[in-house]
């Protein structure tokens, strides 16, 4: 008897963040597999900002945009039901493309699917400290932005999962660590529990005026997430010779027409500052070399990531609104199995 999958579909493109009206959910039967095919009960699967800009029409992103009446991807964790491909095993415990439904068909050949043998304390780390978000911290501190001992790194959407994994990671390197974040309570989140040395809340406080009063020599790396009037008030606010890593622009994804700025671009050459573009799929392939680097941090209690978790694949889309609200901390995460 064939299995049914439910899937979130992108219907239409979303207006601003009204995911309702453009994405439904759906069920059909799976597909049948064929050579080189691997069927993945998801357990797990991860909301992430940069999804937004996918659901978009523009070709000039760093993605193609979802076509039409496409399932929504999203990096998954879960079991291996069938293979039709010499690497992989049922049961085997994987990270993968998959989609935002039960069942994904991935094709390890084609896309990423990756086996996690890794007997960690909490499996949902793999999609945290040990998956993309962790390789992103990590890689954007140490060699996009050229982190070092004694430097004052400022990081946006600190108290997303991958602002918060890079704050831990340049801490771990000697650096004075501030947070740029949305609300006290993200803010003692960060001081209290993952050892930020300062925070500033962007819905309360003129971000610029804080980072003068926080950075008086400059800053000398910022990890960009959010682009616009922060980068803005970051940049007024480097040092000479600072590094700006840019891993995402999450103010954009929404826009269908031009954002202004930055209004502060003569800083770059004023500062002589190093701009940096990075996007996780490119080092995919160094996901196993930075993993044993992070184990130690993480083993000794230096890594931490709390998760928002939501039951139930037809709950997503309140979930995902989250992440565009400042309604959760951590990495979002919707559960639909048991691993």
């Amino acid at each position: 008897m064939a299995k049914l999958n439910r899937y979130w579909k992108l219907a239409r493109r979303p207006v601003g963040n009204d995911f309702a009206s453009a994405l439904e959910l759906v069920e059909h039967e799976l597909e049948t597999l064929v050579d080189g095919d691997v069927l993945i009960q998801n357990a797990y699967f991860s909301l992430d900002a940069g999804t937004r800009m996918w659901m978009s029409p523009r070709e000039d992103s760093y993605s193609p945009p979802t076509p039409l009446h496409s399932p929504i991807i999203g990096m998954v964790l879960g079991r291996v039901v069938e293979s039709r491909h010499p690497d992989f095993r049922s049961g085997d415990l994987v990270r993968a493309y998959g989609q935002w439904s039960d069942f994904s068909i991935s094709r390890p050949d084609e896309t990423y699917v990756e086996r996690v043998s890794w007997q960690l304390d909490d499996l949902l780390q793999h999609l945290a400290v040990f998956g993309p978000n962790g390789w992103t911290a990590y890689l954007g501190v140490v060699e996009y932005g050229q982190t070092k001992p004694g430097d004052t790194f400022v990081v946006s959407a600190a108290s997303g999962v991958t602002g918060a994994l890079a704050g831990q990671v340049a801490a771990q390197l000697g650096c004075r660590v501030i947070g740029i974040t949305g609300s006290t309570q993200k803010e003692a989140w960060l001081k209290e529990e993952l050892g930020f040395d300062a925070t500033i809340d962007h819905r309360q406080e003129d971000v610029a005026m804080r980072l003068r009063e926080l950075c008086p020599e400059g800053i000398n790396v910022y990890f960009d997430n959010v682009g616009g009037t922060i980068l803005d008030a970051a940049l007024e606010n480097m040092a000479l010779f600072g590094r700006v890593a840019v891993c995402g622009l999450l103010v954009h994804y929404d826009k269908e027409t031009p954002v202004p700025g930055p209004y502060k671009f003569d800083q770059i050459l004023m500062k002589r500052l190093q701009f940096t573009g990075f996007f996780s799929p490119d080092f995919y392939h160094r996901g196993p070399d930075v993993n044993r680097i992070l184990k130690s941090w993480y083993e000794a209690g230096k890594l931490k990531m709390r998760f928002d978790v939501t039951q139930g694949l037809e709950n997503t889309l309140e979930a995902y609104g989250k992440l565009f609200n400042g309604q959760k901390i951590g990495k979002s995460l919707v559960q639909v199995a048991d691993l």
